[in-house]
């Protein structure tokens, strides 16, 4: 009995012991910042990096928009100390458990780390052998207005269609003895107004939410002991720069550098007052321990570890359009790529703003990324925007933290669409004369179309409300992906979604709305002979144009409809029950032809390559392992040559998740190992260009949902394990499902060999 006792308590230990992630370190330095390591916590990241004996780090945090809405970096740092680092001992360490990078040789340490409750980053210095001399330089290269390039316009909201002579304007830097404070500053006049006047809505302005307006965010940077001592200019990459130096008046064996940083839409005297609020509420070695105290919490939540011993994974077969990895992962070097990638957006779990598909909040300088001329630009550089969220993208990144537990990182784009989704009913009223938020694929931070997809050369008498754009036209269910991720939430954890229930019957009830209004504006009846919405002009993504009743967004409606009928009934809300009841019945169905699901009943052109033909399998799960009449999808799966000739595991491609979700298990293996493979930069998770740019966030988000679906599925009260696992990878995870409950399980030699589910009145829901 006391042996039986012992192997469980350590049984017990072990657990929690591999469940604590373990560090990831690099040996030798650096040779350019795209060999950075990705540091932070709250909404936060930092690249860092080691380079010819300096430290250096890019410092970004969500939400820093400019009046163009270029998501601005707040400059780069540089930290030298003397007598130094010896280089031929070098360590550069990033600790997943505790949330920070450390730099050290053995002797000399320094740490970085941001506080995930407050956006403050420190810099500690520990040299108890030989005392240092540290010196740090703040570096800007947004010194004075600098027109942008072609190229470089693509950073903005105006992208492809920019005015000309457009302009990143300069920051404001202050240089005191003691204190350097950074600013960026907008004016009252942004890009936000100029889509205004181009989309005819100047009339209905002042009941706008606007983002933009007067808005300041930047920092301080300050450490007892610390003086300028110069200014300098430099050039790093392809920027010219201008430089701060602060150097410890004395060598000293311990350091330690504050940065705090504010955003606040007002006067910059009001930014001074919220920037002040920050730093009097630093409390270094308490915020340290609960910050330390936030990551042990964040990775016991849920967790997928293999063994280093495994056998390579099945990546023989060819996969179309597809770019291969620099190197196939083994099972343990993807599932740790998984666990680097969900830490990358841990560091927003606290953002106002969600973490952007195009890079987080990682990017780097863009010449590193493409080597072309043209993208010898500043490291403010991402493709596709930065105040731009196109939704088919973002939706990836946000998927996995449902079955990740991290319910608090979803908040953030949850409230991204319940700040914007009054601006897109105010489009709806004042195009259309109906009611419903119309929010597009590429929308704005502030929920109106983006300027160039809306179109610049548009036909006298177009449609004002509709986009001319042949990617974009007619496409607005993402929305509703979002909507099911609230809904989900609660079914998950409980959260309390009344807040976003008003959104989800918006977006419905455009739909509704929307065509009948369509209907009746080519003839006398708003529905078909059997009483359905005719979804006519439709999208399926922006792939099948031209739809007569698109599948992904018949699925999306079905979906989300039936879902909030299930929570009014929770509720006993019989008032919240009564519209989608009736909208329900207005749904007409998928359509299957040759035995397969088609992308339409009808559609015009192809567009682009994405297989919505099987968004009922995933983000809809009408279809998939424990559901019925499996076999069609699969079917569409194999055989739909659209399916076959799009497969990829490149980008925002979801072809693992499906395979996963179907049960196919060596295709969810190839795939899923594609898709996790290493990188092609030092850092492994830091995967693209793919379709977008660097880090490809979707291209993260999407592997982390693939290798979720691959070992637990939940249909109704039933619990699925390992699904479409392989039997001869060994694995053991932690994944959250409905009703709170939280599974663990162990897969050893084929066997399942623990289990363990909470609450305990679940288990007998679990099968495998």
């Amino acid at each position: 009995m006391k042996k039986a006792i012992l192997f469980c308590i350590l049984l017990i230990i072990g657990s929690h012991a591999q469940a604590q992630p373990q560090d990831y370190e690099w040996t030798t330095p650096s040779k350019n910042s795209s060999e950075s390591m990705p540091c932070g916590g709250g909404d936060v990241g930092m690249n860092v990096w080691v380079e010819q004996g300096d430290v250096l780090f890019y410092l970004s945090r969500s939400g820093c928009f400019d009046e163009n809405n270029t998501l601005l970096k707040l400059g780069r740092f540089r930290i030298s100390l003397s007598p130094g680092l010896d280089m031929n001992r070098f360590r550069q360490i990033l600790h997943l458990n505790d949330g920070y990078v450390e730099i050290t040789d053995g002797t000399v340490s320094l740490q970085l780390w941001a506080d995930v409750q407050k956006p403050v980053v420190h810099i500690d210095m520990n040299s108890p052998a030989r005392k240092q001399v540290m010196a740090v330089t703040y570096e800007n290269w947004r010194t004075h207005d600098r027109e942008l390039t072609k190229r470089e316009r693509f950073q903005t909201s105006y992208k492809f269609a920019a005015p000309k002579g457009l302009k990143t304007h300069a920051d404001s830097v202050s240089a005191g003895e003691r204190e350097l404070t950074f600013l960026h500053q907008n004016g009252a006049v942004t890009v936000f107004d100029a889509t205004l006047a181009q989309q005819r809505m100047e009339t209905v302005k002042n009941r706008l939410y606007n983002p933009l307006e007067y808005l300041v965010f930047g920092g301080r940077m300050k450490g007892r002991g610390f003086v300028l001592v110069d200014k300098m200019e430099g050039r790093y990459a392809s920027s010219d720069y201008e430089g701060w130096m602060y150097v410890s008046r004395r060598a000293l064996k311990r350091q330690h550098l504050q940065i705090t940083l504010a955003t606040k839409q007002g006067t910059v005297a009001e930014w001074e007052q919220e920037l002040s609020r920050v730093e009097q509420s630093v409390q270094r070695v308490a915020d340290c321990q609960a910050t330390r105290q936030w990551w042990h919490t964040f990775w016991q939540r849920s967790f997928i570890e293999v063994p280093r011993q495994q056998p390579k994974a099945n990546s023989q077969q060819p996969i179309a359009n597809s770019q291969q990895p620099t190197a196939i992962a083994t099972p343990h070097s993807f599932c740790e790529n998984y666990q680097f990638f969900r830490y990358m957006l841990g560091c927003n779990a606290q953002g106002q703003w969600p973490t952007k598909f195009n890079g987080g909040l990682f990017t780097f300088d863009p010449e590193y990324v493409n080597a072309a001329e043209e993208y010898r630009l500043s490291p403010d550089f991402r493709n596709w925007g930065g105040g731009v969220h196109t939704a088919q993208n973002q939706r990836l990144v946000y998927w996995p933290m449902l079955k990740s537990g991290d319910y608090d990182l979803l908040k953030a784009q949850l409230d991204f669409y319940l700040r914007i989704y009054k601006n897109a009913e105010e489009r709806s009223r004042l195009y259309w004369g109906h009611e419903g938020a119309c929010l597009t694929e590429q929308i704005e931070n502030y929920g109106l179309p983006c300027y160039p997809e809306y179109g610049t050369k548009r036909p006298e008498g177009f449609d004002p409300g509709m986009e001319r754009n042949a990617w974009l036209e007619y496409e607005w269910d993402t929305c509703l992906e979002f909507c099911m991720m609230a809904l989900e939430a609660h079914r998950y954890s409980g959260m309390d979604i009344q807040e976003y229930v008003p959104m989800i019957v918006s977006c419905l009830r455009f739909f509704d709305d929307h065509y009948q209004y369509l209907a009746n504006q080519r003839g006398a009846k708003r529905l078909d002979a059997n009483g359905k919405l005719v979804l006519y002009p439709g999208s399926g993504g922006e792939t099948f144009k031209g739809a007569y009743n698109s599948t992904s967004t018949i699925a999306a409606l079905k979906t989300v409809t039936q879902a909030l009928m299930t929570y009014a009934r929770e509720h006993n809300d019989t008032s919240l029950m009564a519209y989608p009841t009736s909208l329900l019945q207005r749904l007409p169905a998928i359509t299957i032809k040759d035995g397969m699901i088609a992308p339409a009943l009808h559609y015009e052109r192809v567009q682009n390559v994405e297989t919505t033909q099987l968004y009922p399998v995933f983000p809809w799960r009408m279809y998939g392992v424990g559901r019925p009449d499996i076999e069609i999808a699969r079917n569409t799966y194999q055989n739909d040559s659209l399916a076959v000739k799009f497969r990829s595991h490149v980008g925002w491609k979801q072809d693992a998740i499906w395979a996963a979700c179907l049960g196919l298990t060596d295709e969810a293996e190839r795939l899923v190992t594609l898709k996790l493979s290493d990188g092609p930069h030092r850092f492994p998770a830091f995967w693209g260009p793919g379709y977008d740019w660097t880090p490809d966030h979707n291209w993260g988000g999407s592997g982390m949902i693939a290798l979720q679906e691959m070992l637990m599925q939940e249909v109704g009260d039933t619990i699925y394990l390992f699904p479409a696992w392989p039997r001869h990878w060994d694995v053991r995870f932690r994944l959250h499902a409905s009703g709170g409950t939280i599974v663990e399980a162990e897969l050893r030699n084929g066997k399942v060999v623990r289990k363990k589910v909470t609450p305990a009145s679940r288990k007998v829901e679990v099968t495998w």
